[in-house]
């Protein structure tokens, strides 16, 4: 599947970078483009060819829902607000979801497989993680994505998913940490903390508050600290 680009329109600085955050996360979408304002995003979009717009509504001169009625053929648009009260007007004019300020990585991910749905693309369904001779097979969406155990530095839960970060890459899929501890406990890794697991090959250093990963910081969890310290003695 190609990327999603996306334009991301809102003229609060904090904003655009926690959304271009969420982005980074997803693979398979990629930011073609940032506007402070609707007179901005206008020109942006005569001249760049976009999937979707996240579209902030209080913003100088036009606001959001005024922009999207003046476009002829506008992108599809997911609202980013923190007024609940344009609500009505905005799924009038069919956008694909209405998000609340501040955004969450979960609440985020639901408004991306809206409009997959919408769009008729494969959307990420929960993965099912095997293991095989040559390494970890990840099930996510239409693929099968083949981990090599060693590559892998760490792991951390975002609620219900989960971002790998490998030596070469970073992967986000609807997994649950837990599962992920089952599957790889024979393997050297080693859950810290309730949103981490760590691979010990890869531990260069750890302290009574964290383990440290090249210049990774990564917090011990004080349930895990008795568990933590006992494994880390034996490594």
């Amino acid at each position: 599947m190609k990327k999603i680009r996306c334009l991301l329109v809102d003229d609060e600085p904090l904003a655009i970078s926690l959304l271009q955050k969420h982005i980074s996360q997803l693979d398979f979408m990629e930011v073609a483009g940032t506007c402070p304002n609707a007179l901005k995003a206008m020109e942006f979009l005569k001249k760049t060819q976009i999937d979707l717009m996240f579209l902030d509504i209080r913003m100088p001169a036009i606001n959001g829902i005024d922009f999207l009625r003046m476009l002829r053929d506008p992108p599809k648009v997911i609202i980013t607000t923190a007024y609940r009260e344009y609500a009505l007007d905005g799924y009038d004019l069919d956008i694909v979801d209405y998000l609340l300020k501040p955004i969450t990585f979960d609440r985020f991910f639901k408004a991306t497989e809206r409009y997959l749905r919408n769009s008729n693309l494969p959307i990420s369904q929960p993965v099912q993680a095997t293991t095989g001779p040559s390494g970890i097979y990840i099930k996510s969406a239409h693929k099968n994505i083949k981990l090599n155990p060693d590559d892998i530095l760490y792991m951390e839960s975002l609620k219900d998913y989960v971002k790998i970060y490998t030596t070469g890459t970073t992967i986000t899929t609807k997994y649950k940490i837990s599962d992920m501890e089952v599957t790889l406990a024979d393997k050297g890794f080693l859950r810290v903390h309730r949103s981490f697991i760590v691979n010990l090959k890869h531990l260069s250093a750890f302290t009574s508050s964290d383990v440290e990963i090249g210049k990774i910081e990564i917090p011990i969890g004080e349930s895990y600290k008795e568990l933590v310290f006992k494994r880390l003695r034996a490594h």
